[in-house]
C-alpha cells in the first residue's frame, strides 16, 4: 500500500517553532498548597525518582510553596507531619517523587497542533518518537486531523483498508460464539467500558460489541474477546490493537472482567492469531458467496494471507488451488 510521505498534508494549523520540543516529556503536580496544577518540561531525559528526591526544589509558580524533601508539609496538616526530618514527612516526599516520576505513564505531553500539555495517555503510541513515544498530536487533533486525511486518502488505501476488515471478518466467519448481550451488559455494568457512560440496552444504535483483538487480525469474538462500548468509542477503536487504545490499568480490568489474556492484549505490537485454521478459513471465505467475483475474491485473499505471513501454514492442496504451487 503507498503510504502517504511525512508532511503536512492537511494544511490543518500546526505550531510554529516547536521543533523537536514536541517530544519533550513534562512533570505534572498538583501543588501540596495552593492545589494549583503545576507544569514543567524535563525535556528528553525522565527523572530518576530517588535523584529527584534528594535534590529537587519544585517552586508553586502561583503560591511558591517549595516541593522538596526539605520543606515541611503545609500548614493544615498535623504537627507530626510538618517536621521535615520526621519518617512520616520523608516518606510522604519520597511517594511524592516516586508517583510524579517513576514511570512514562506519569508524564505530561505538549501537543504541536492545539498546543495543550496534556497527561500521556491524551496521545497514541508512536514508537521511536522521543522518550516518551507518543505521536505529537493529541487524540483530540488526531480525530480532527483523520477526519480530512480519510477524505484524502487514495482509493487504493481505502480499497485494501477495507479489504483486509472484510476478509478478516470472512475468514472467522462460523468461529465466533454467540454473545449474550444481557449477560454482556450485566459484566460490565450496562456502562460504556472506555468512557464510562451509562447505556440503554434496547437503544441499539448507541452501543457496539468490541473485538478486544480485533478480527482483522483473525481472532474471532467470543466472552473473553467482547468489551461493551458506546457507539463512539468503538469507532475510535475500530481495528486497533488493545494496548494502543486501552490504558495499562484499563487492559487490567478488561481481562479480569472478561478472562482475556492480559499478556497477549498487554503486547505493544499486534499478533496474528497463531490458532487461526487458514484452510478451515480459505474454504470458508472462496464459499460464501456463489455470485461473486471469484477471480478478484482469490486475489483479496491471497493479498490478506501475503500480508499476514499465513500462506506457509496452507496445506498442499490449498497452495496449489490458490497457484502457489503446481
Amino acid at each position: 500500500m503507498p503510504r502517504r510521505k511525512t508532511k503536512n498534508i492537511t494544511q490543518l494549523p500546526r505550531i510554529k517553532g516547536i521543533g523537536k520540543k514536541v517530544h519533550d516529556a513534562w512533570v505534572a503536580y498538583i501543588c501540596l498548597n495552593c492545589k494549583s496544577l503545576q507544569l514543567f518540561s524535563v525535556e528528553s531525559k525522565l527523572l530518576d525518582p530517588n535523584q529527584t528526591y534528594s535534590t529537587a526544589k519544585w517552586v508553586c509558580t502561583k503560591c511558591k510553596y517549595k516541593h522538596s524533601k526539605d520543606s515541611p508539609l503545609p500548614y493544615n496538616w498535623l504537627p507530626e507531619y510538618t517536621d521535615p526530618t520526621s519518617i512520616k514527612c520523608q516518606r510522604f516526599w519520597k511517594a511524592f517523587f516516586r508517583i510524579t516520576t517513576q514511570k512514562k505513564e506519569n508524564y505530561w505531553k505538549l501537543c504541536n497542533m492545539c498546543g495543550r500539555v496534556l497527561p500521556f495517555n491524551s496521545f497514541d503510541l508512536h514508537t521511536g518518537w522521543g522518550i516518551l513515544e507518543r505521536q505529537m498530536e493529541c487524540r483530540c487533533c488526531k480525530a480532527a486531523i483523520n477526519a480530512k486525511l480519510n477524505v484524502l486518502r487514495t482509493k487504493q488505501q481505502l480499497h485494501e483498508s477495507n479489504i483486509k476488515r472484510r476478509v478478516g471478518d470472512l475468514l472467522l466467519k462460523g468461529e465466533d460464539e454467540k454473545v449474550n448481550i444481557n449477560n454482556l451488559f450485566k459484566r460490565f455494568n450496562g456502562r460504556c467500558f472506555k468512557t464510562g457512560i451509562k447505556l440503554n440496552i434496547n437503544d441499539r444504535k448507541s452501543w457496539a460489541i468490541d473485538h478486544i483483538l480485533p478480527s482483522r487480525y483473525l481472532y474471532p469474538l467470543s466472552k473473553k474477546n467482547a468489551a461493551l462500548l458506546s457507539k463512539g468509542a468503538n469507532n475510535n477503536k475500530r481495528d486497533t490493537w488493545p494496548s494502543h487504545f486501552y490504558t495499562n490499568n484499563e487492559l487490567m480490568r478488561l481481562a479480569k472482567i472478561t478472562g482475556a489474556d492480559l499478556s497477549l492484549i498487554s503486547k505493544n505490537k499486534p499478533i496474528i492469531n497463531p490458532r487461526i485454521d487458514v484452510d478451515k478459513c480459505v474454504s470458508r471465505y472462496l464459499k460464501v458467496r456463489e455470485r461473486s467475483n471469484l477471480n478478484k475474491r482469490i486475489k483479496d485473499l491471497k493479498k490478506l494471507l501475503e500480508d499476514y505471513s499465513l500462506t506457509r501454514k496452507l496445506s498442499l492442496k490449498n497452495k496449489k488451488l490458490l497457484g502457489y504451487t503446481k
